[in-house]
């Protein structure tokens, strides 16, 4: 693999250690205060905590949300036996499709029977009576090449 003029010493690396450099703190400028003139001065209002401290400050008034439409109350019961109901429903008719759907299977498989049936004995029935169909009703007897016909044998 190396060329053996090739010395095998191994290789010696300058390993450099970088510091992290620290970054100075960020100058925040303050923001530029611009007087603000309200059209109506709010009240001011102290409260004293029960510790004894006291805190002063402007009164807000809380934001009232629109009123919204009342809802009749529907119980948590109601909506139970209501979804219960449906879902019996569901089930009986599910039940009801199966029900119908196994009799008309059965009924087609019997009219399929009974149809191989009238076919088959229709085809036998032509078996026998074609083969005695076109005979006269007398004995015939092959002797030599002719055809003898007797209605009736005397003994």
């Amino acid at each position: 693999m190396y060329p053996d003029h090739t010395p095998h010493v191994p290789a010696q690396r300058a390993v450099e250690v970088h510091q992290p450099t620290p970054l100075p703190p960020a100058a925040v400028a303050p923001a530029p205060v611009v007087p603000v003139h309200p059209n109506a001065v709010p009240a001011v209002a102290s409260i004293v905590l029960p510790d004894g401290r006291v805190v002063t400050g402007y009164a807000i008034n809380p934001a009232h949300p629109e009123p919204v439409a009342a809802k009749p109350a529907v119980s948590r019961a109601a909506v139970n036996v209501a979804l219960g109901g449906v879902g019996f429903l569901a089930v009986c008719g599910g039940l009801i499709l199966l029900t119908s759907f196994i009799a008309a299977l059965t009924a087609f498989m019997t009219q399929l029977i009974t149809l191989a049936a009238v076919i088959f004995g229709g085809w036998i029935a032509v078996q026998i009576f074609s083969a005695n169909g076109h005979r006269e009703s007398g004995t015939t007897v092959n002797i030599r090449k002719a055809v003898f016909k007797r209605s009736h044998f005397r003994g």
